[in-house]
């Protein structure tokens, strides 16, 4: 999430009652996750395993539970509770905003947009030119849809992030993060009927240029979609995983969080993506391998029984 202007640290502090180490005349841009920190961004970690990669990633300050080493330019902002602290800064700077019109007084379409009855449109969404949006489809707050989008009945884009802070001491063990990111979906892109996507939580889900969606595909937050991808029926996608472009992915394909695709790769229907996948290769299975390789091991796995008959057989 973007501020409308640069903030000072001291600001930051003092909103969440932060005690503040390190450089004190800092400056802070908008709030992000340390897979997609860039300098001028806020961090936070609440667990020592991510201490050091929140120090030293680009992020100008990082919300942390703890005083610790860092470099002079950085802010440690010290609380209790840093996962709080960033819901209190997004309530803050990015307050829920309901709408209770089918299209927001703030939304802007543009010239020769189609919208079918009951198409749903929050604030601060942006259509662009020479779109089709079909009967009850849902765009919610700042979304972005480029031109020559064609978008099926009953898709959802923009819905909150399945993202959760889990502490077991609590009596409630899940709290919802804020999510304050977008969906930003480039030109010439389809999607079909029934989809789900889902916002970022601090930065932005994106679907590239020329890519093509099939009904009942659902992409979790922060995912990053390349150019002219395919996506098939029933494919879902966790959160800030990267497919890179002219991915094809086919049916029922589940492909886990933070991974990444490489270009041209092809992920054959069914197959459970656990681990990143180098590009231009054919992928099959759960785990996903190499489609010749899985294909052998299963041919070997069919003659088994032949195998331990043949083993009785010699008294083996």
């Amino acid at each position: 999430m973007r501020f409308e202007k640069p903030i000072p640290v001291t600001e930051i502090a003092s909103l969440i009652d932060a005690e503040i180490k390190g450089n004190r005349n800092g400056w802070v841009k908008g709030i992000n996750e340390i897979h997609r920190v860039e300098e001028g961004d806020i961090v936070f970690t609440d667990h020592p395993k991510y201490y050091a990669a929140c120090i030293h990633s680009p992020a100008s300050a990082i919300i942390i539970n703890a005083e610790t080493e860092c470099p002079p330019d950085k802010t440690l902002l010290i609380t209790e509770q840093p996962f709080e602290a960033y819901n209190q800064l997004v309530s803050h700077f990015k307050p829920f905003r309901p709408s209770l019109q089918m299209v927001s007084e703030t939304a802007q379409v543009g010239e020769g947009t189609v919208l079918m009855p009951n198409v749903y449109l929050g604030h601060q969404v942006r259509i662009g030119r020479h779109c089709i949006l079909y009967p009850n489809v849902t765009i919610l707050n700042d979304c972005i849809i480029g031109d020559h989008v064609i978008i099926q009945s009953g898709t959802v884009i923009g819905s909150d992030a399945f993202y959760y802070n889990k502490k077991t001491h609590r009596e409630i063990f899940y709290k919802k993060m804020n999510s304050c990111g977008r969906v930003v979906v480039e030109d010439y892109v389809e999607i079909g009927a029934n989809c789900t996507i889902d916002r970022g939580v601090s930065g932005d889900t994106v679907i590239g240029a020329g890519t093509k969606i099939d009904n009942l595909v659902h992409l979790g937050h922060d995912v990053m979609i390349g150019k002219n991808c395919l996506i098939a029926a029933q494919a879902g996608i966790a959160g800030a995983t990267v497919l890179e472009d002219e991915v094809t992915v086919w049916g029922q394909a589940g492909i886990s969080k933070t991974l990444r695709i490489g270009k041209g790769a092809v992920i054959n229907a069914q197959s459970g993506v656990m681990s990143s996948l180098e590009g231009n290769k054919i992928y099959f299975g759960y785990p996903a391998e190499e489609a010749r390789e899985k294909l052998k091991q299963l041919a070997w796995i069919k003659r088994i029984p032949e195998i331990w008959d043949k083993l009785k057989a010699r008294n083996i």
